[in-house]
Parts: C-alpha cells; sequence; structure tokens
C-alpha cells in the first residue's frame, strides 16, 4: 500500500479461511486504508466468485456519481426506450451491495446472498486482493483462471495507464 495525493492505493495478496459463521478476518495492511474515517464498509457484488470491500464514503461517492447520470438521463427521456434495462439496473442494484463493518482485529461477516455468490463454503479459503481502490475477495479457483487471462495484459495495462 502506497500513498499518492491522500490516495492510499490497497495491494497485497492474502489466503485466509472462512470460519464457521461466515467471519473472515481481513489483514491490517488491507483493512486500514478502508477505515481510515470509519469502520463502515460497502461490500458489492462484482462477478460471480467476487466480491469487493470499500470505504462507504468512497463507494457512496461513485454510486452518487453514477446515479446522478442515470437520472439526468431519465429526466431528459434519453432512457424511455430502455425502460426494461433501466429496471434491470434497479434490480441489480437493489441487490448488490450491502453496508457492512468491519469489527474487532478486522473482522467481517459475510452476509447471506453475498455467500452464495462468492461461492466458498464455511471453512473454505478466500483470496484476497488489493485491487488499488478496493479490497477484493475471491474464490480461489476464480482467482487463478482471472489471473491467468489477465496477467499477458499487464505490461501494456501499466503502459497504458502510467
Amino acid at each position: 500500500m502506497s500513498a499518492s495525493n491522500d490516495r492510499i492505493w490497497i495491494s497485497g495478496e492474502y489466503s485466509r479461511t472462512l470460519d464457521d459463521r461466515y467471519r473472515l478476518t481481513i489483514p491490517a495492511q488491507l483493512a486500514e486504508p478502508l477505515t481510515r474515517d470509519s469502520a463502515e464498509c460497502v461490500l458489492v457484488k462484482e462477478r460471480a466468485g467476487c466480491l469487493s470491500l470499500w470505504a462507504k464514503a468512497d463507494w457512496s461517492r461513485l454510486f452518487l456519481e453514477r446515479m446522478r447520470l442515470v437520472e439526468q438521463r431519465l429526466a431528459l427521456g434519453d432512457l424511455d426506450r430502455r425502460l426494461t434495462e433501466v429496471q434491470t439496473l434497479g434490480r441489480l442494484l437493489s441487490s448488490r451491495h450491502r453496508p457492512v463493518e468491519l469489527a474487532g482485529k478486522n473482522r467481517l461477516l459475510i452476509p447471506e446472498g453475498f455467500r452464495e455468490f462468492l461461492g466458498v463454503p464455511a471453512g473454505g479459503e478466500v483470496m484476497l486482493v488489493g485491487a488499488a481502490v478496493c479490497v477484493e475477495l475471491w474464490h480461489p479457483e476464480k482467482w487463478v483462471r482471472y489471473l491467468s487471462r489477465k496477467m499477458a495484459r499487464f505490461p501494456r495495462l501499466m503502459s497504458e495507464l502510467s
């Protein structure tokens, strides 16, 4: 993790085990950037086998920016012919994220609905990955598949973004 212009980049890869109550301890190196201002975070369904954990303020800012754009387009009538897609967006938004709190020792309880989406049973291994702006929780097999597909693109991505 490193700081640049008050932005703390979250990095690192850790293997942890879910306990029998679906609790997971987040390493301090990953938890600290998320809990600088508050223990409140937001857990988000990213893709099957992957959840992300965000600082509440960061997630709220991104979420509100995107929703304002959708509201503006609705008000202008730009989405009148796409109401089915707007409804789908609403359904996904309703179930995609949930406020959570990191308890003592940075322990996260993964809520029902999110457990099934992650696909890791109690007692199973979870990969925790720093994703620059959030922490991702991965099903280990899906993490390896994701890395296998994306790693070859790393040099080009680094070049494009830097």
